[in-house]
């Protein structure tokens, strides 16, 4: 294996506490939350959302954008593969604040017409700077003890699953 070849064993490791799974459900349940809003109020947060910010293809970007945070944040929120479903979410936050909060600090915010300055844009981003913080965070220390991570990466090590090689042993010389 190269160095650039990473398992599911090294993906899924993971020696942080227990405590972990109050990250992961705030940030699951959020994104699932805004996944599935993506296609309950189209208008107020799905294409209708992402036109009046001239995201290009907005209905096909915010339902793709609907489909990620419903499955990275079901993945997160389970505990399976996190530190993989938090990338997408990571992309998803950076474009949020780059797209809807950004233009805030310059007072040209479509969403928020009558808002402007440092003081809104830090008011208005704070989910999304939760969000980033959190993604980041399982990034680093993975997906902690009660989770399917922790679960696989437990029986990558098991015993039976240990290379079953004989041991040699020297013959002495007769």
């Amino acid at each position: 294996m190269s160095q650039r070849e990473i398992s599911i064993a090294q993906l899924t490791a993971t020696r942080a506490s227990g405590a972990v799974v109050w990250i992961r459900l705030y940030v699951g349940l959020i994104f699932i939350g805004e996944g599935f809003l993506k296609f309950l109020r189209p208008d107020s947060l799905g294409p209708g959302r992402f036109a009046k910010v001239d995201i290009p293809f907005s209905t096909f970007t915010a339902y793709l954008d609907g489909v990620f945070e419903i499955g990275c944040g079901a993945a997160i929120l389970v505990g399976l593969l996190v530190r993989l479903a938090t990338l997408p979410m990571i992309v998803d936050m950076i474009g949020a604040i780059a797209f809807t909060k950004v233009p805030l600090l310059f007072g040209s915010a479509a969403l928020y017409p009558k808002e402007h300055g440092f003081l809104d844009f830090f008011h208005e981003g704070r989910l999304e700077f939760a969000m980033l913080c959190g993604s980041i965070f399982l990034l680093i220390v993975g997906a902690g003890a009660y989770s399917l991570d922790s679960r696989m990466n437990r029986s990558f090590d098991s015993p039976m699953n240990q290379d079953r090689t004989p041991t040699r042993v020297p013959v002495a010389a007769v």
